[in-house]
Formats: structure tokens, sequence, C-alpha cells
């Protein structure tokens, strides 16, 4: 099986995981990005998803979101720089 095969095959049983919260911490080897959920403030965010990797793909991965958020202001407009209030999210 290639390797283009079976990658396309795992994008098809990925799980999506919404995040608004983001913590990212290093060492001399590694990045460590932390994703998760932050719904008001005072509570403790829940992370599920953590990736740790080298810092050459810490700097590959910040190239490849410059690029996609470049495309994203071209299609889409600009987006703006304020972070949303948490207390001020409403879910219906």
């Amino acid at each position: 099986m290639s390797d283009e095969h079976k990658t396309s095959q795992d994008r098809n049983t990925l799980e999506g995981r919404y995040a608004n919260y983001f913590e990212v911490g290093c060492n001399a080897f590694e990045f460590v990005f932390d994703f998760g959920q932050l719904y008001a403030a005072g509570e403790q965010p829940k992370i599920p998803t953590r990736i740790v990797t080298s810092p050459v793909y810490a700097k590959a991965f910040l190239e490849t979101l410059g690029n996609t958020l470049d495309q994203y202001e071209r299609g889409f407009g600009a987006i703006r720089k304020e972070r949303p209030d948490p207390n001020e999210i409403t879910v219906s």
C-alpha cells in the first residue's frame, strides 16, 4: 500500500476537536503544544490534545500555519486580532 493511500485512509478516521485555548512550551530538544477548551473565566481549561515535536517540525508548522492564514485572509478578509472574552461567549 502506498503512503499516499494510507494517509487518505487515516484522514477518514480522524476525530476533530475544537480548541479555543492553547499553551506552548519548549526545551532544547522539543516543543509541546497543548490544545483545549476554556469556556468561563476562572475555570481550568480542558486539554485533551498534546502534540510534542522537534524544533524543525515546530518551525515547519509555523510556516504552514502562516501560509494558511494568508490564504484564508485573501479569501475571507482580515482576521481580527482581539481574542473573544470567554465570559461573552454564548452557546445556543
